[in-house]
């Protein structure tokens, strides 16, 4: 990824994206795929989104957090 990384320019957005990383794979014919079951977040987005799929997951029996390794945002 980082060989394809290195020669990306900015989207319109100002940052690389990953959708660019993916077609580069697939003009190089080697994009693969996997089949993903069950829950998952896209916590790239936002840290809203981030700690939406945070708090989803230990409820959902999927991952278990240590609450020693990081520390709750408060919004006062």
């Amino acid at each position: 990824m980082f060989n394809i990384v290195k020669d990306l320019k900015p989207s319109a957005r100002g940052e690389l994206e990953i959708t660019d990383v993916n077609n580069a794979y697939i003009e190089r014919g080697e994009m693969t795929a996997d089949k993903i079951t069950g829950w998952w977040g896209d916590a790239g987005e936002n840290i809203d989104f981030y700690l939406k799929a945070c708090n989803w997951c230990p409820r959902l029996g999927r991952i278990r957090i240590r609450s020693d390794l990081f520390t709750p945002l408060r919004y006062d």
